[in-house]
């Protein structure tokens, strides 16, 4: 016991607490970064995080290190391949979508520089520090991963809901929605 004040979400499984120390609404800029959680987040609608945590380096495994330019790429022998792998989550539509959305992953990248670049835009390069004092504040969408949402799904992507947005949004630090009291804000 390390007797760290958290968010809530996390406490009491070492490997969550883990990915709320380290990574979890940390900035992120690194298109590869970024294109895992959105991969994972995509798998996770409908799923608890821990979940797919738990899952992590199985999906790493299976999805070559998230390397959105090979799974782009992916044939149906592959993708036949990943729904027999019993470490993932086997559901034939997110599978395929991870291929599609690998594909318009690309599209963003050559219309934008960088998927970050798009990403990042819609809150013009700046986090959104929240300050909320306990977990029953924070949302589970709000009018930005709206819009996000929706620009994502014109633009052919697919389980990306605001709730995905949102999700996605935290994980990688687009919006600060640690509590005021955790360690992390220090």
């Amino acid at each position: 016991m390390d007797n760290k004040i958290r968010c809530k979400w996390c406490e009491g499984d070492s490997l969550y607490e883990k990915y709320h120390d380290e990574e979890w609404g940390k900035p992120v800029r690194d298109d590869a970064t970024l294109f895992e959680f959105l991969l994972l987040e995509t798998f996770q609608a409908g799923l608890s995080w821990i979940t797919i945590l738990r899952k992590r380096e199985n999906f790493r495994k299976a999805f070559d290190n998230f390397d959105y330019k090979k799974i782009a790429l992916y044939s149906q022998d592959k993708i036949d391949e990943l729904l027999q792998d019993t470490g993932i989550i086997r559901n034939k539509l997110k599978v395929n979508s991870a291929v599609s959305n690998a594909q318009l992953y690309i599209k963003i990248q050559e219309e934008f520089g960088s998927f970050s670049n798009y990403f990042w835009a819609f809150t013009d390069g700046k986090p959104i520090d929240n300050k909320f004092k306990s977990l029953s504040e924070v949302p589970a969408t709000t009018p930005l991963s709206d819009k996000i949402s929706k620009d994502m799904k014109k633009r052919g992507f697919k389980f990306v809901g605001s709730t995905v947005i949102y999700a996605h949004m935290q994980a990688t630090g687009m919006v600060n929605d640690h509590i005021l009291d955790c360690h992390t804000r220090k």
